[in-house]
């Protein structure tokens, strides 16, 4: 799973990316309204936690903009703002939940719990596609009721397709998400590919009926074999 903090209190920021990172998220962070939107512009997050006032820009916008191009990334609003018109705005945007500052770290993570269980689960913790069942708490893998032995790597890729059935992903894009920001700098995927590679031949081998395919020049799509 990986997180995008959009806060511009440096000690704030620091604190909350070291929480999150304990938890095991994959944790980006944005100190400015332009730097938030660019990072927004090139990589999809599993949870985003925004602040409302930024230097050089509102949050407010940035969610709206999310929104109105369909993106639908989890997003926690963190705010001094805790006036009743900001916390409707926010969620009339869009917004999953709102958490006023000062908070308390165990409550923020608590809710990134809460809102990624929601959204990608629909409040259950197991994620079904096809005969593949896959619990991203135990980390544990079922294929037609019989458990299935992956990597972490493996896993992680398996856990970004199941939040994507039938969506085409593209290769860079999964990339950054399951190895972080370095694999940009990478001259190549074969990392990527090998991967896949081992994946596709666990999932053959336990008889799903879900099947990783190359889309040519462009990346992915996980689809119910035909």
């Amino acid at each position: 799973m990986k997180i995008l903090i959009i806060e511009d209190e440096p000690s704030l920021r620091e604190l909350i990316e070291r929480a999150m990172r304990n938890e095991g998220y994959r944790v980006e962070t944005a100190a400015d309204f332009i730097s938030a939107e660019t990072k927004l512009a090139g990589y999809s997050y599993d949870c985003i936690l925004l602040d409302i006032m930024l230097p050089g820009g509102s949050g407010l916008q940035l969610l709206e903009a999310l929104r109105a191009a369909g993106r639908r990334e989890n997003v926690i609003i963190i705010s001094a703002r805790d006036a009743v018109d900001d916390r409707v705005a926010g969620l009339e945007l869009g917004a999953d939940d709102y958490l006023p500052k000062p908070f308390h770290i165990s409550e923020l993570v608590a809710r990134v719990r809460s809102v990624l269980r929601r959204g990608r689960t629909g409040g259950s913790l197991t994620i079904d596609v096809g005969n593949i069942s896959l619990d991203p708490t135990s980390r544990r893998v079922t294929i037609g009721g019989r458990s299935v032995d992956l990597v972490k790597k493996e896993f992680d890729i398996l856990l970004y397709f199941m939040q994507r059935p039938e969506h085409i992903v593209d290769k860079v894009v999964l990339a950054e998400a399951v190895w972080g920001d370095y694999a940009d700098e990478s001259d190549n995927f074969h990392f990527v590919y090998a991967q896949i590679k081992n994946l596709r031949r666990k999932l053959e081998d336990a008889e799903a009926d879900m099947e990783i395919r190359s889309v040519y020049g462009f990346g992915y799509k996980f689809s119910m074999k035909e």
